[in-house]
């Protein structure tokens, strides 16, 4: 069976856009990147279910990074789906603690404050991984011929995932709001750049980001 990407796009609160999940459909069921914020949790299980993804054919929540506007629904998924969180150790504590700038450069209090608040991100919403992915790690055993790519720049544990079809999910390396272009939110902005790098050999076909909607690697070149 030839997987099937669903772009699953949630709007953020606030009127401050939208941000994207995407359901891949494979052989034995499917993987879900990324969640969303909280309030848009309603939303997202319609979409999904509408996709044909019950309960137990979740196979894999993958977190692209630590941010609540892709980590705010992780928690409830797994306990209603009873499957695995999957993200890099680097990101990690975000969802641990509550943080998101827990291994970022510090805003000040108040910004620290607000994020939560704005983005529904509670005490219910921590989570701890279950699995810690690696750069260049198959995800063969979840039945999605896909590697892991460590994408660092926007946070340290930021990673993409690229097929052998040559689609990229770049978490929020690349964002296509305006145009396709790199993130303009970003914590490390040499290790972003050293990412880009990385890519210009791997065959890239299609990029789906984070935020706007896919867009062919070309462009950026």
């Amino acid at each position: 069976m030839t997987e099937q990407i669903i772009q699953i796009k949630l709007n953020l609160p606030l009127g401050m856009g939208s941000v994207n999940c995407y359901l891949i459909r494979v052989e034995s069921g499917f993987i879900l990147i990324d969640t969303g914020t909280s309030n848009s949790r309603r939303e997202l299980i319609r979409q999904m279910e509408d996709a044909g993804c019950k309960q137990e054919m979740l196979k894999l929540i993958l977190l692209t990074h630590g941010d609540f506007d892709h980590t705010g629904n992780a928690a409830y998924l797994r306990s209603i789906y009873k499957t695995m969180i999957a993200m890099h150790q680097a990101d990690a504590g975000m969802g641990e603690h509550g943080d998101m700038f827990e291994n970022r450069k510090k805003p000040n209090m108040l910004i620290r404050a607000m994020v939560p608040l704005f983005t529904g991100f509670g005490k219910k919403e921590q989570f701890r991984a279950d699995v810690f992915l690696e750069d260049d790690q198959s995800l063969t055993e979840y039945g999605w011929d896909a590697r892991v790519l460590s994408l660092p720049g926007h946070s340290r544990g930021s990673i993409g995932v690229l097929n052998t079809s040559g689609d990229l999910f770049c978490g929020d390396l690349f964002d296509n709001t305006k145009a396709p272009a790199l993130n303009s939110i970003m914590d490390d902005l040499s290790a972003a750049h050293a990412s880009m790098d990385r890519l210009n050999n791997l065959g890239i076909n299609t990029v789906y980001p984070g935020h706007g909607d896919p867009f062919m690697y070309n462009v950026l070149l």
